[in-house]
C-alpha cells in the first residue's frame, strides 16, 4: 500500500509540474540581427546574431547563435520569402545577394550569382512566391529572379528613355494591380547625386510606365526618396514613401480611372525637428504606422485608422542615433528598434531599443553588440515570431 501511495504522489506531482510548465517556463522572442564592425575596428568582422529580445526572458539580450559572414560582404538587409522558408540577405560589398535556408540547421548563407547587380538593397516577392525583385543601387537596375531556383531571369534597367531608374533603393509590389513602385535614392559610393522621383513598373512585364517627382522644390531637389511600402489591404491601394533628405512622408494612392498613382505629401518630419526618415511599418490591424528617423533617432507612431492619406502623429519616442529597422512582438506589446544607419557619424549608436507600445515609452536597451564594437545593420524576427505582411 505504501508503494502505491508513493506512486500516486509522484504521479500527482508530475501532472502538476506539467500543468505549471507553461506558467513557470521562460518566455523568449528571437530576432535575427546582421552586424558589422564599427569603423576602424580591426580585424573587421561580420555576422548574423540570433538574440533573445524578450524583456521577460532569462536570456534577454543574449546572443544564442552567431552565424559568420564574409568580412567584406557589408551585409545590409534581410528579407523573408512568402512562406518564411528562406532569408535573403542583400549586401553593399562583395556579392549582392545571399540566401539562407531557414528549414535547415545550422543556418548557412549561400551566395547567389547576380552579375548585373552592384550594391543590393531591397527585395520583394510576388504574392504566389514565384518571383523576387531586387533593387541594385550601384548598377541602377532591378533584378528579377526565380524564387524557387534563385536564378536571375530578367534585368529591368535604365535606358535613354527610362533614365529615371537611377540608384534604386526602396521597392514595393501590389500584385492585385500589377504594379511595382521603386525609389530613386542616392549614389551608394558617397550618398551624393540624390534623386527625387519614384518609378512605376508593370510587375508582370517589367515595363517601366512612369516617374513621379516627390518634391515641390525646383529640380534637382535632392530629397532622396528612400523607402516605399504598400499598406496591406488598403482600398484604394495606397503606398507610403518617405524622402530621406527631404524629411517628407508621401502617399501614392491608386487611381483606377487612369491606372496610375496620385502622389501627395502627408507629413513633414522637419516640423517636429527630425531628419532622415527611413523605414515604414504597420501593426496587424493596419491602423497604426511606425516610421523611424535616424537623426536624431526616433520611432514615430501614427494613427491611420481614420484616413490613410491623413496620418496623425500620436507620439515620437526617442531611441538612439541611427534608428532604422523595426520588428514588433507577436502580441504587439513591444517594438524593437535597431539603431545604426550605414555606420554614419551620429547615426551609428549600435544598440537596439525596446519600446513598450502600450505605455509608449522605452522599456530597455539591448547593447550586447554595441559593447563588442559592432553595429547592427538590420533586425528581423525569426520565422516563429515573424508577422509583417508589408515587407
Amino acid at each position: 500500500m505504501k508503494t502505491k501511495n508513493v506512486i500516486r504522489v509522484v504521479h500527482s506531482v508530475l501532472i502538476c509540474a506539467a500543468l505549471l510548465c507553461p506558467v513557470l517556463g521562460y518566455a523568449e522572442i528571437l530576432a535575427m540581427v546582421n552586424y558589422e564592425s564599427k569603423p576602424g575596428q580591426t580585424p573587421r568582422r561580420e555576422g548574423i546574431a540570433i538574440i533573445d529580445v524578450d524583456p521577460a526572458s532569462k536570456n534577454f539580450a543574449k546572443i544564442l547563435n552567431d552565424i559568420p559572414l564574409p568580412n567584406d560582404l557589408i551585409a545590409h538587409h534581410i528579407f523573408y520569402n512568402k512562406d518564411l522558408s528562406k532569408a535573403y540577405i542583400t549586401s553593399l560589398g562583395n556579392g549582392a545577394l545571399h540566401v539562407m535556408d531557414m528549414t535547415h540547421v545550422p543556418y548557412r548563407p549561400k551566395r547567389i550569382d547576380v552579375p548585373d547587380c552592384k550594391a543590393g538593397e531591397d527585395v520583394v516577392f510576388s504574392k504566389d512566391n514565384k518571383i523576387w525583385y531586387m533593387t541594385c543601387m550601384g548598377s541602377s537596375n532591378v533584378i528579377v529572379g526565380d524564387a524557387q531556383t534563385d536564378k536571375q531571369i530578367k534585368v529591368i534597367a535604365a535606358d535613354s528613355e527610362n533614365a529615371f531608374i537611377r540608384y534604386p533603393h526602396g521597392i514595393t509590389i501590389n500584385d492585385d494591380i500589377d504594379r511595382i513602385i521603386v525609389t530613386s535614392t542616392v549614389r551608394p559610393s558617397d550618398l551624393g547625386d540624390a534623386g527625387e522621383t519614384v518609378t512605376v513598373i508593370e510587375a508582370s512585364s517589367g515595363k517601366v510606365l512612369s516617374s513621379h517627382k516627390l518634391s515641390d522644390k525646383p529640380s534637382p531637389s535632392g530629397v532622396s526618396p528612400v523607402e516605399a511600402v504598400f499598406l496591406p489591404g488598403s482600398n484604394p491601394p495606397t503606398a507610403y514613401i518617405d524622402t530621406m533628405f527631404g524629411g517628407g512622408l508621401w502617399t501614392g494612392i491608386w487611381n483606377a480611372a487612369n491606372k496610375n498613382f496620385d502622389f501627395q505629401q502627408v507629413f513633414d518630419f522637419n516640423s517636429v525637428k527630425q531628419g532622415v526618415p527611413l523605414e515604414i511599418y504597420f501593426n496587424d490591424e493596419n491602423d497604426r504606422m511606425y516610421v523611424t528617423t535616424a537623426n536624431p533617432g526616433y520611432l514615430n507612431i501614427f494613427d491611420i485608422s481614420q484616413s490613410a492619406s491623413k496620418p496623425t502623429l500620436i507620439k515620437a519616442i526617442p531611441t538612439a542615433g541611427g534608428a532604422h529597422h523595426v520588428v514588433i512582438s507577436p502580441d504587439e506589446r513591444y517594438a524593437f528598434v535597431q539603431n545604426s544607419f550605414l555606420n554614419l557619424p551620429d547615426m551609428n549608436d549600435g544598440s537596439i531599443t525596446v519600446i513598450d507600445l502600450e505605455k509608449q515609452e522605452v522599456k530597455a536597451i539591448i547593447d550586447t553588440l554595441k559593447k563588442q564594437g559592432f553595429n547592427p545593420n538590420c533586425i528581423i524576427m525569426m520565422p516563429k515570431w515573424h508577422h509583417d505582411a508589408a515587407h
